[in-house]
């Protein structure tokens, strides 16, 4: 499947004269390593919109209650549709009345690598991926795992974000990482992207192969 018709359910969900969301009309070129993006979302419910890159596009989750270190902490990720790559910079105000209306941060931001021998495709397609994060803020290896009992039904698949034990890891103090609650792209609180005030955020999937920005 092409990433156009990979994005036709986000594009069929939003009206591009209303919001500033980017259409997943512009190129942005394909580096040497994997990106992520992590949104905070103050949409009807707070939440953490969760994003690999695959294949040409974000695979995304909503984390409802944001990720969390302890790896005693499995975060509900609700699967949505896939994001164009130009998502990923991304950050202020979608009109109320709009698909996801609210503010939206750049919460982290970085790159990501697959665990273990499976083809990250295969290992989503099995509702088990391994992965290493390599973020502003969140690093170490981590684990998505789809609901049993959601394997085969329902077009929003529920899974589990899980932190594995490693260095990284918090246990017991997992949620603490969401006190840090301003941009990585542009140092704003949600407060005054919401309001439109501060600087505009550091592009970082336009800024160049294996750059942070």
């Amino acid at each position: 499947m092409g990433v156009k018709a990979k994005l036709s359910v986000y594009r069929a969900k939003r009206d591009f004269t209303r919001t500033a969301e980017p259409s997943g009309e512009g190129e942005v070129a394909g580096g040497n390593r994997r990106r992520f993006v992590i949104q905070k979302h103050a949409a009807t419910r707070l939440h953490y919109d969760f994003r690999l890159e695959l294949d040409g596009v974000f695979k995304s989750w909503a984390v409802t209650r944001g990720p969390s270190l302890d790896p005693h902490d499995k975060r509900l990720a609700v699967a949505v549709e896939d994001h164009p790559l130009d998502y990923g910079d991304f950050e202020g105000a979608i009109p109320k009345g709009e698909y996801g209306g609210g503010t939206v941060l750049l919460w982290d931001r970085g790159y990501w690598e697959p665990e273990g021998e499976a083809r990250p495709e295969e290992a989503l397609a099995a509702g088990d991926l391994k992965f290493v994060l390599d973020g502003e803020r969140l690093h170490g290896s981590w684990v998505l795992v789809r609901m049993k009992h959601d394997r085969f039904g329902g077009r929003r698949t529920n899974w589990l974000l899980i932190k594995h034990r490693d260095g990284y890891a918090r246990e017991g103090d997992g949620g603490a990482i969401l006190a840090e609650d301003r941009s990585v792209a542009s140092g704003r609180s949600m407060e005054e992207i919401a309001a439109g005030k501060g600087p505009a955020p550091r592009p970082f999937m336009r800024a160049g192969r294996g750059s942070r920005g």
